[in-house]
């Protein structure tokens, strides 16, 4: 097998395109068991997603966690599933068609712009693939996670370098690490919270979301949780609120460490019996809606408020294809390829003369064979 995949054909006088590549964690195929026991094989054996030792995690995988959660996630994936696909993976590809649009309307009607899943389809590297194969010389990677964990972000990175290191003429390339504090996204979620408030009026408590991640992430230094922080300080402030009306939870906890907290299910619960009639719910780590917001927070825990004795209980989707997120997509984007061609670069002469240049060179088996002799 080769040690590097096969580059596509030299063609002198081709443009020199930028691509922009926008990714998200992932999806299965299908809500079926089969389709996610490969996407969690896939996920769950990523050691940046898993930190145990590989031998003892091989165990619990394949030994218990593969036999008995893909036919329960695929239920839960069947209540939210859409006629087009998963919504991260729809939505993910909305957002890619809208910013190929709203760029153009910049003048950079030329640049590339496709989306990718971190696990399952379509992978990173084949979308990279296809950059190359489009005469894509210098790629922007935007991991759509707002807030930076290793966990994410840092994911994908070694997804592009192990697509690199199997590339004999790789593309430059640059990285959006994170976006928490951006202003056009903080207006943008300000925004969908203000819409919904001025149609529905204003809950007792606001609760802001975010996926959770093992306690021990925030004590090896992953920024993530201040980050999260952050972004929640930020919106609360563009709303106007004060601290006693809002709070910043984790959801989606997995195994029987501790994680980041306080806990979102167990924070509804308390608020239900504590009195509290009117819970609106946002998850500001998300930019697309998903299984985890969809059937987690807009269901499960839904159910788990209203059960414990809350009265109402609101979900605002995600910022998914509002404008103003888009936009804000647009300018992160933009600031991040500022120094490179918006447009397709070519000349024609220079590649005419490597043309010729090229071809009078003599082959390399020529070359051997006469020093051999």
């Amino acid at each position: 097998m080769p040690r590097y995949a096969p580059e596509p054909a030299q063609q002198h006088g081709a443009p020199r395109r930028t691509g922009v590549l926008l990714v998200n964690l992932g999806t299965p195929e299908a809500p079926t068991a089969a389709a996610l026991r490969r996407y969690l094989k896939q996920f769950l054996w990523d050691p940046r997603v898993v930190e145990i030792p590989r031998p003892v995690w091989w165990l619990i995988l394949n030994g218990i966690i593969l036999r008995l959660r893909p036919a329960k996630s695929a239920t839960k994936y069947a209540k939210v599933w859409m006629q087009d696909g998963s919504p991260l993976k729809v939505h993910t590809e909305r957002q890619a068609r809208l910013l190929k649009g709203w760029l153009g309307e910049n003048g950079a009607a030329e640049i590339i712009v496709a989306s990718a899943m971190r696990y399952g389809q379509p992978s990173i590297g084949g979308a990279l693939d296809q950059f190359r194969r489009d005469g894509v010389e210098r790629v922007l990677v935007v991991p759509l996670y707002p807030q930076y964990a290793a966990s994410t972000t840092a994911s994908v990175m070694d997804d592009v370098a192990d697509w690199i290191k199997r590339s004999r003429n790789p593309p430059e390339l640059r990285f959006i690490k994170h976006f928490h504090d951006h202003p056009g996204y903080i207006a943008a979620l300000a925004a969908s919270i203000g819409e919904h408030w001025a149609a529905h009026g204003r809950p007792d408590k606001l609760v802001m979301s975010f996926h959770g991640l093992p306690r021990r992430s925030l004590d090896l230094g992953d920024p993530y949780y201040c980050e999260c922080q952050k972004t929640g300080r930020l919106v609360a402030e563009a709303l106007g609120l004060d601290e006693k009306n809002y709070l910043i939870t984790f959801q989606s906890r997995f195994g029987k460490a501790e994680w980041l907290q306080p806990y979102t299910q167990a924070t509804l619960e308390k608020l239900g019996r504590d009195g509290t009639a009117r819970v609106d719910i946002v998850c500001p780590g998300f930019v697309a809606d998903c299984l985890e917001t969809l059937e987690e927070i807009a269901m499960e825990c839904k159910a788990a408020f209203l059960s414990s004795g809350g009265k109402e209980f609101n979900y605002i989707p995600c910022v998914n294809e509002r404008p103003d997120w888009i936009a804000a997509l647009r300018d992160l984007v933009t600031t991040h390829l500022a120094g490179w061609p918006l447009a397709a670069q070519a000349d024609p002469e220079a590649e005419a003369r490597a043309s010729r240049a090229h071809s009078s060179l003599p082959s390399p088996t020529r070359n051997f064979s006469s020093r051999a002799s």
